[in-house]
């Protein structure tokens, strides 16, 4: 069955800013306290999704919630109008009110774990909104994410969107960062790969929980001959690795890896090219965990174009470190499908901590599930500009520390929320 991969790329939010609040994140944390710039980090992301189209791909747009968001600070007992609530909360418990300005979401990868059609029991794309448990400011966006999935994939003949497991750490699940799908093609069978940690004792939490995962495959009914669970490699989680997809990335029949990604990567590949004898692993040895990390070389988009070859959608620092480049012309020039680089510039968004993949989510559709999507989330030429512009009629150009805890950042946010809704609505 014919079928492509749609990108829904998450819009950075007006409330974008460098509190330092993801633990064993190595940029969140050390550009703690740093002056930001919305604006730029929304329209760096909508240049990415423009390069994205222009490779002839189908491009999608996932909105951020509103923030400051006042409501996830009332069931912690601060009362009275929303901005009551948030300035009672930056006076007695000023990490929960950072908290809550977060414009985490932009990472969409962390959304949910989407599973193809031809893996799933009922035949449907099914969608499992991710609890995102590990981190106080992230656990906020989980139920807003199950509303938001299910008004882009209202259809329920073609897509089936669950609620987020229990939160708690038991259960943390962190979404598709920490799954990937090889098949022959985005239509095909394929085999589904959760990567996961567990209980080591090092100084950064390991997010994805087994137990999560093997919950996800069993919403979607994959079969288990096709379900592979893969033990994150301690050294790269505690090296700033804390999703898989900063050391791992894979498109149909082609894997690329760090060879410190898994713990056990010889039991893993050979499980993989039993199942896909025509796989591809690459793995790029000269690389640096820490020069990983610091580039995010592995957190490239790896996309097929429309001509069958693929590109990796690359963020700029991976051309601004010689190890890594290195690395990307090695791919290039070897034997495997990959076949370009396009260099985007999502800085606002890598100083946070996410690349090109963390902001994306993927969504492999036929032809009638492709027109069972929200087309107001569907991106063609005339929404990027409108949404372009109501970023840069609304988005702050910076922010630091400081404003947070301003009331007129507040009501910018809200009117930048406002407008951005009515574009999608328009």
């Amino acid at each position: 069955m014919s079928a492509i991969e749609v990108n829904f790329d998450g819009l950075p939010g007006p409330t974008h800013n460098y509190a330092g609040l993801s633990v064993g994140n190595v940029a969140s944390q050390s550009n703690l306290g740093e002056v930001s710039y919305p604006r730029a980090a929304a329209l760096q992301g909508l240049a990415k999704m423009r390069a994205v189209m222009e490779l002839g791909l189908v491009q999608g747009f996932l909105p951020p919630p509103l923030r400051p968001a006042a409501a996830a600070l009332r069931p912690f007992g601060f009362k009275g109008s929303d901005d009551e609530v948030l300035a009672a909360a930056a006076s007695e418990d000023l990490g929960l009110f950072r908290a809550a300005c977060s414009a985490s979401s932009m990472w969409r990868a962390n959304a949910a774990t989407v599973l193809a059609a031809p893996d799933t029991a009922d035949g449907r794309v099914h969608l499992v909104s991710a609890n995102l448990a590990g981190m106080l400011h992230r656990s906020f966006e989980a139920d807003e994410t199950f509303e938001l999935l299910r008004r882009v994939f209202p259809d329920t003949d073609r897509f089936c969107v669950h609620g987020p497991l229990p939160s708690a750490r038991h259960f943390g699940d962190e979404g598709a960062a920490n799954h990937m799908r090889l098949a022959a093609s985005h239509g095909a069978p394929g085999l589904n790969i959760f990567a996961h940690g567990e209980l080591r004792g090092g100084a950064y939490p390991e997010r994805q929980s087994r137990r999560a995962s093997e919950a996800v495959a069993r919403l979607a009914g994959l079969d288990g001959d096709r379900t592979l669970y893969a033990l994150q490699n301690e050294a790269a989680v505690q090296a700033g690795a804390f999703h898989n997809d900063v050391v791992a990335v894979a498109n149909a029949n082609v894997l690329l890896a760090h060879p410190e990604a898994f713990a056990d990567p010889a039991r893993l590949y050979g499980a993989l090219r039993e199942r896909l004898p025509n796989l591809h692993i690459v793995e790029t040895f000269g690389v640096s965990l820490a020069d990983a990390v610091s580039s995010y070389l592995f957190n490239s988009q790896l996309v097929t174009l429309p001509d069958g070859h693929m590109a990796l959608i690359l963020p700029s620092d991976v051309k601004d470190s010689a190890v890594a480049w290195k690395a990307v012309e090695t791919v290039l020039a070897a034997d495997n499908p990959i076949s370009e680089a396009v260099v985007v510039d999502v800085r606002e968004s890598m100083r946070n901590g996410g690349g090109p993949a963390c902001l994306r989510l993927r969504v492999p559709v036929d032809g009638p599930a492709r027109a069972g999507i929200d087309p107001r989330f569907l991106l063609t030429p005339e929404r990027w500009q409108a949404l372009s512009a109501v970023v840069e009629a609304h988005w702050p150009e910076r922010i630091s520390p400081d404003d947070l805890v301003d009331p007129q950042l507040w009501a910018q946010a809200r009117a930048a929320h406002a407008a951005l809704e009515a574009v999608i609505a328009d």
